[in-house]
């Protein structure tokens, strides 16, 4: 008899995991992006039917396709039904079992953490008597668990003790060969920390998993003392989730000349420039930002912008603009305000303009001739571990309001590979400063010459 068929659907630009599975008739799907085309052209390719679509909580970091897909293909919608949600759903609660085809048997289980509602779901072959795996959302995670700040500071405490007892709950109900399937973790912000694996089982997380190995107190001592900022847009998934967002309009937005671009920007919107650092600081349309898609664009620019400000896409081909549109609209971005496609020379009014780029190496060089401003947009805790002597701390999300913070003088900006150096330095080169942006790894700081301070260095 043939295993029951489980596709990770992945997003690796935001760092989670959606799961398609089935008995070669009929599946379910775990957590789904929004993007649901996908989904669908997976289930053709299979050729089985959908009946179920489950959520385990309502996410932080995404907008789900959960209901468009359920609206979409006739399948139940199951949440649960402690969640306050605006729409019609197939609620579940802990211990509630739901049977899937003849084969496949899910278990709904309560555990908290990530919120108080989350649900993971414990799927059990009854053909074969083996339990497959868990998928467990943003519970245990491959060598973590998902954060539990996230509600706000009023509720993490009673979260992270939550998070501990969900972990141990999972570890005692499922045999050692059990799957994990997490959907956060793989670069997620919605991860407390972060592992290179890329699948496990319960047996794994027992040997390895702090939340295994380590008593409660010291569990949750060290993860909540390892936690960073989140993104801002976070603020504004779990409504939009609550209230049921329908399918995504990926048609190609309106398109604008030169003239256009200049009356946008100057009329304080983003017309943001999608190709990656190197033609960005070789030349660009005055005004506009760099996140390119080689990077976490829409992680980064999802974070920075004022939420609701109109939003214009530069892109060297038409395909360019349908990823950034994709990757957006996953976040909440829906409808682009304008598009255009080609190269600086169509969008500039007037001579495009640029910036220098430069090592770490050359920053070393340079100061040995001048004093030149080091701006540092790594966050405050990377910072704090090893940062270049006399560098300015500024984290790339904080800079657009804090701009004038930034001495006066030659600015070189810096983060630890370069795509946030890049963004920083079109935010600097859009408000009238001459920036340098460093486009090198920073594990070369030291080995130029540069000395660094901190525990890490």
């Amino acid at each position: 008899m043939k295993d029951l068929t489980v596709v990770a659907i992945e997003t690796p630009t935001l760092g989670d995991r959606s799961y398609l599975v089935h008995d070669g008739e009929v599946a379910f799907v775990v957590d789904p992006q929004r993007d649901i085309d996908r989904v669908l052209t997976l289930l053709a390719e299979h050729d089985v039917r959908l009946t179920h679509v489950l959520e385990t909580h309502l996410h932080n970091d995404y907008v789900t396709g959960g209901f468009a897909l359920a609206a979409a293909t006739g399948a139940a919608y199951v949440v649960n039904g402690a969640d306050d949600v605006s729409f019609d759903r197939t609620p579940v609660s802990d211990g509630e079992q739901l049977a899937i085809g003849d084969r496949m048997l899910l278990t709904a289980l309560a555990t908290p953490g990530h919120t108080f509602t989350h649900l993971s779901y414990a799927l059990r072959d009854t053909a074969t008597g083996t339990d497959v795996g868990v998928f467990s959302g943003g519970s245990m995670l491959f060598g973590a668990t998902g954060r539990p700040d996230l509600l706000g500071h009023d509720h993490t405490d009673a979260l992270v003790h939550h998070q501990h007892a969900s972990a141990h709950r999972l570890a005692a109900l499922l045999p050692d060969d059990a799957a994990v399937f997490p959907t956060h973790g793989f670069g997620s912000f919605c991860s407390a920390t972060q592992s290179d694996a890329t699948s496990s089982t319960i047996g794994r997380e027992r040997e390895t998993n702090p939340v295994l190995t380590q008593d409660e107190q010291t569990y949750v001592r060290a993860l909540l003392a390892g936690l960073g900022p989140w993104p801002a847009y976070y603020a504004h998934m779990a409504p939009a989730n609550a209230a049921g967002p329908a399918a995504p309009d990926l048609s190609p937005p309106a398109r604008a000349d030169a003239a256009e671009l200049r009356r946008r920007i100057e009329a304080g919107e983003w017309v943001v420039d999608l190709r990656d650092r190197t033609a960005f600081a070789a030349g660009h349309a005055r005004g506009t930002l760099n996140f390119g898609l080689d990077g976490g664009f829409a992680t980064y620019l999802g974070w920075l912008i004022p939420w609701g400000t109109p939003l214009t896409l530069l892109g060297a081909t038409a395909d360019d603009v349908a990823e950034a549109q994709r990757e957006l609209v996953r976040i909440g971005i829906d409808r682009p305000a304008a598009h255009a496609t080609g190269s600086p020379a169509n969008w500039a009014v007037g001579e495009p303009t640029g910036f220098a780029t430069a090592t770490f190496a050359d920053l070393a060089l340079v100061r040995h001739h001048r004093d030149v401003v080091v701006l540092d947009v790594r966050r405050a805790d990377e910072h704090d571990a090893a940062a270049i002597r006399g560098s300015v701390n500024i984290p790339l999300h904080e800079l657009m309001t804090r701009l004038d913070d930034v001495p006066a003088g030659e600015v070189w900006v810096h983060c630890a590979g370069g795509y946030r150096a890049s963004v920083a330095a079109s935010m600097l080169d859009a408000h009238g400063r001459t920036p340098v942006a460093i486009d090198d790894s920073f594990a070369h700081a030291e080995e130029v010459g540069l000395h660094l301070v901190g525990p890490a260095a």
